[in-house]
């Protein structure tokens, strides 16, 4: 899920407040630095307030969202019967259906020890340097059952006792679909395995205070220490991520951070500062900051879906200038990698 970008190395900071991307067979985003979510296409509906304690927004059901045709599973897990409309919508809101881009079992990479991680489908925001556009929308995915989740999880319990190794959901934006993740975090939890969640933040109040007791992990990518260049990254607001950071370091959740460094966007050192400063609020709950290096890697997916990549002419920072913002980081005493 960490990605992030745009051209050349000549902007000033702060950026312009307004940013205009245009994605093919989506509906146009308008960026601008109000926080107001537009309507993504005909899958990603509208967004409205949330519980109005945290400011973040929250997304409507997306029950047509989640596909309907008999799914041919994914690598050994099977997908979810073809139902009736009504059973369709039943099972999505009970959290009992979610839409899977794929999945993959890696190690050290989505959390520690070995991982099974699941690639939920759809996503609110539209970053620049997302290097797996295929989990933008919901409705590409594969439908699968709750209980088939789990029972995928469950196979590898032994891998992940031997390990210390556990389950992370990621995507997309797994908050996306947080009835389903309620509802797989909690079965797995109780049943003594670890249990992440790789998420931008920006939709973090689908989830109550009563959920992150069944979150061992968050990784947490603050995509920008700056609003406008947030805006300009993602096409949506800061501050829903800082306020769902606020909530988990309150509830004593643990954190890795990730913040991807882009040449000419991500940059400016008053931006990786500003970052830090986010970051350092919570510096007792934050286990470990990785600094990534902006890679190109994904940009043949942009092409193969006939979408426009705003960042080719973008190099990848070279070791001095990764070096540089990671000991912005370790100034405010955060462990950096």
């Amino acid at each position: 899920m960490t990605d992030i970008s745009e051209r050349g190395r000549t902007r000033t900071f702060p950026d312009t407040p307004s940013h205009t991307i245009s994605v093919p067979g989506e509906a146009e985003l308008s960026n601008t630095a109000t926080g107001t979510a537009p309507r993504i296409g005909a899958e990603a509906t509208s967004f409205a307030p949330g519980d109005g304690t945290t400011g973040e927004y929250r997304p409507e059901p997306l029950e047509d969202a989640v596909p309907r045709m008999r799914g041919t599973g994914l690598a050994g897990m099977p997908g979810a019967p073809l139902m009736s409309r009504h059973d369709h919508i039943a099972a999505v809101r009970e959290g009992q259906l979610a839409s899977l881009h794929s999945w993959e079992l890696v190690t050290a990479v989505d959390g520690p020890g070995t991982r099974l991680t699941f690639f939920l489908a759809g996503c609110p925001l539209r970053c620049l340097y997302c290097h797996n556009p295929d989990t933008l929308r919901m409705r590409d995915g594969h439908p699968i059952l709750l209980s088939d989740a789990i029972n995928q999880v469950l196979r590898y319990q032994a891998v992940f006792k031997a390990t210390d190794g556990g389950l992370t959901i990621s995507g997309g934006e797994p908050l996306m679909q947080p009835a389903f993740i309620r509802n797989l975090l909690r079965a797995v939890h109780r049943r003594g395995i670890h249990t992440a969640i790789d998420t931008a933040g920006f939709l973090g109040s689908a989830l109550a205070d009563d959920d992150l007791e069944f979150v061992d992990l968050v990784l947490l990518d603050i995509k920008s220490g700056d609003p406008l260049t947030y805006q300009r990254v993602t096409g949506r607001a800061l501050e829903p991520t800082i306020q769902f950071g606020d909530r988990l370091h309150a509830a004593g959740v643990k954190k890795w951070i990730r913040f991807v460094l882009v040449p000419g966007l991500t940059d400016h050192p008053a931006n990786i500062a500003s970052a830090a400063d986010i970051v350092a609020k919570w510096k007792s709950t934050v286990e470990r900051v990785e600094v990534l290096p902006f890679h190109k890697m994904g940009e043949d997916k942009w092409k193969e879906l006939n979408m426009p990549y705003q960042l080719s002419e973008t190099p990848t920072p070279d070791k001095d200038e990764v070096e540089a913002a990671r000991n912005i980081f370790r100034a405010r005493g955060l462990t950096v990698y």
